[in-house]
C-alpha cells in the first residue's frame, strides 16, 4: 500500500481490480478545508482517461509494473513477437495490447513493455521514429514547405499527412503519440 504522496506520473495503481495509470497529477492545497491530490489516469487494458481526486493521505494500492527492454521481432498475423534484450526469451503479445503502436513498430526495433504478472500490459514507444514514405503522389511544381499537407504511406502501412513538397523515398519523424509528420531526416 502506498500513500497519494506517492504518486507520480506513470505508476500503475490498481482500482477494484482495475489497472490504472497516471497520466498527470497536481497536489493541491487550497486556503480552506484539506489538501487533496487530482489525477488525470488511464485504464492499462482498455484505453479509457478519466480523472480522479484523492484527498491527502489517502491509502492507495499501487501494482507492481516491471517495464523491460524488448526487441520486436516480427508480427505472425494475430500475434506480434518480442524479445527480452536480456534473457532472448521470446514473448508473444496479442494485437489488441500492441494498439496503435503497431503503426510505428519495423522489425528489429527498441521497445519498452510493462509486465504485471507475467502479462504484457502495454507498449512504450519512444516518442517519435523515423520512418520511409513508400508512396505519396508526387509533388508539383511550386509546391513549398509552407501551406498545404497531401496523405503519405509509410513504411509500417500507416498513414501520415506531410507536406506538399515531400516525395516517395524520403525519409521523415514521426510523433509516435499523435501520428504527426515532425520533419524530414537526412541521411
Amino acid at each position: 500500500m502506498a500513500s497519494t504522496a506517492d504518486i507520480k506520473n506513470g505508476i500503475v495503481i490498481n482500482i477494484d481490480g482495475q489497472l490504472w495509470s497516471v497520466i498527470e497529477f497536481q497536489h493541491v492545497k487550497p486556503g480552506k478545508g484539506g489538501a487533496f491530490v487530482r489525477t488525470k489516469m488511464k485504464n492499462v487494458v482498455s484505453g479509457k482517461v478519466v480523472d480522479k481526486t484523492y484527498n491527502a493521505g489517502t491509502k492507495i494500492e499501487t501494482a507492481n509494473v516491471d517495464r523491460r527492454d524488448f526487441q520486436y521481432l516480427y508480427n505472425d498475423g494475430s500475434e506480434f513477437i518480442f524479445m527480452d534484450k536480456n534473457t532472448y526469451e521470446q514473448l508473444s503479445v496479442p494485437a489488441t495490447t500492441v494498439g496503435d503502436a503497431a503503426n510505428f513498430m519495423l522489425e528489429n526495433q527498441d521497445v519498452q513493455l510493462a509486465i504485471h504478472e507475467g502479462s504484457p500490459l502495454y507498449i512504450e514507444l519512444p516518442t517519435s521514429v523515423i520512418l520511409e514514405i513508400t508512396y505519396t503522389e508526387p509533388g508539383l511544381q511550386g509546391d513549398r514547405s509552407t501551406g498545404g499537407t497531401k496523405p503519405a504511406t509509410v513504411e509500417t502501412g500507416y498513414e501520415i499527412q506531410v507536406p506538399l513538397f515531400l516525395e516517395t523515398g524520403t525519409k521523415v519523424k514521426v510523433d509516435t503519440r499523435t501520428g504527426d509528420y515532425l520533419g524530414r531526416v537526412n541521411d
